[in-house]
């Protein structure tokens, strides 16, 4: 099968990319582990890119079948509704971890307003959704959670080390699965090692979400939404504040626990089933739909055509006359839809132009009411520049139809 085919069959899953500062210029980059792991269990990830106003340019990277939000900076603060804007922390404490911190403290805006919108468009269309560390923070937050502004300075009671700045691929630190979630059924453990980089954290779980696994000091690990999970469905709400893409053992790319993959290979499985389900292969109110939308274009080929060969027809008199039939599309569509101008209707009836059954012309209007109940409601899922593109083209077909009405009426 030729690439070309496989692009428009595998299912997209949307990742933002992640800014850094490499030879004095920026750089967007996502880690390779995740772009792997999607591209192994049957998607293709499309890189959004973290460049300002890009969060007012999302239509133009549908379709989006999935969504997966990795790593990144801290939220800004105001996204997420606390009334102690320091969350009690004194001006020493917030410098103090703004300095142990320094890579991960400053704040992106560009990025929190890419990130926040997928997520809410995520909410909105029901599309699967998988939050790695950030990513799980921008899901609770765009649910209405909120967060612990540093995790070691607000839970006073923590031993538990989040971040290892000299160990990044080898820290682990214990997290207890909950009974019955999606987690215990991959696992099959009470207890995992897990990789983890972060020093904020859940503080508030928005109210949708169950918590999947803990730490030993209470935070939250691992949250998704059980009314809205069911991979073969397409549906998949999930955030995991660790890293099961990271967790493989020392010097191979085997994983601690064969457990660790499934996050993504059942988040893959949620995707191509929701891309099924909007093509219609589970829904067939949708693909009733696309069938209309394949028939409707098909009509639309073959009145261009007719008003094609008509048009030059017109301009080149000396044109060999074509079959009747070719021209017949474009008569039909004609009769049933063009609106005269007044001064055409008012020429039309002084040759003597009349309606002559009523009730012929009453199943003519019904008709043309339901085509237009069908046209509104299968252009009300085209984008916009597909409704530009056939404005222009109906345009054009209005000043051929002027053009030739104007010559049928014009006085011998």
């Amino acid at each position: 099968m030729a690439s070309e085919e496989l692009s428009t069959i595998l299912p997209r899953v949307v990742i933002v990319s992640r800014r850094c500062v490499r030879k004095n210029k920026f750089v967007d980059f996502v880690g390779e582990y995740h772009l792997d792991l999607i591209v192994r269990y049957g998607a293709v990830p499309v890189i959004v890119p973290r460049v300002a106003g890009v969060h007012l340019l999302l239509d133009s990277f549908e379709p989006i079948h999935g969504v997966l939000l990795c790593e990144g900076e801290d939220i800004d603060p105001s996204h997420y509704d606390d009334r102690d804007v320091n969350f009690g922390l004194s001006a020493a404490d917030i410098d103090e971890v703004r300095l142990a911190h320094a890579s991960d403290t400053a704040v992106d805006p560009e990025k929190d307003n890419i990130e926040l919108s997928l997520a809410r468009l995520c909410l909105s269309r029901s599309i699967p959704f998988l939050g790695i560390c950030r990513g799980s923070q921008i899901l609770n937050v765009a649910c209405g959670g909120t967060l612990y502004r540093d995790v070691g300075k607000q839970i006073r009671q923590s031993s538990v080390k989040h971040v290892d700045y000299e160990n990044y691929d080898g820290h682990r630190h214990a997290v207890k699965i909950v009974d019955g979630t999606p987690l215990k059924i991959w696992f099959e453990e009470e207890e995992i090692m897990v990789n983890s980089y972060h020093h904020q954290g859940v503080k508030r779980l928005a109210g949708r979400f169950s918590a999947m696994a803990f730490s030993p000091d209470g935070l939250v690990e691992g949250f998704y939404d059980p009314a809205n999970f069911e991979p073969s469905e397409g549906r998949f709400l999930m955030g995991l504040q660790f890293h099961p893409e990271r967790m493989r053992m020392s010097g191979s790319d085997e994983f601690d626990y064969p457990g660790c993959p499934r996050a993504y290979q059942e988040f893959v499985r949620a995707v191509i089933a929701y891309q099924k389900k909007v093509n219609g292969e589970l829904n067939p109110e949708a693909a009733q739909t696309l069938k209309l939308d394949l028939e409707m274009e098909k009509k639309r080929s073959v009145i261009v055509r007719s008003f094609s060969i008509a048009k030059d027809l017109y301009d080149r008199h000396d044109s060999p006359m074509s079959r009747q039939s070719d021209l017949e599309a474009g008569a039909e569509f004609l009769e049933s839809n063009t609106a005269l101008s007044w001064q055409q209707e008012k020429r039309l009836k002084q040759m003597g132009a009349t309606v002559r059954n009523s009730s012929s012309y009453l199943k003519r209007l019904k008709k043309n009411e339901e085509r237009e109940a069908m046209a509104r409601f299968v252009m009300g899922k085209m984008s916009a520049m597909q409704l530009s593109e056939l404005l222009s083209f109906y345009r054009m077909m209005g000043q051929v139809c002027s053009d030739l009405m104007e010559k049928k009426l014009r006085p011998c």
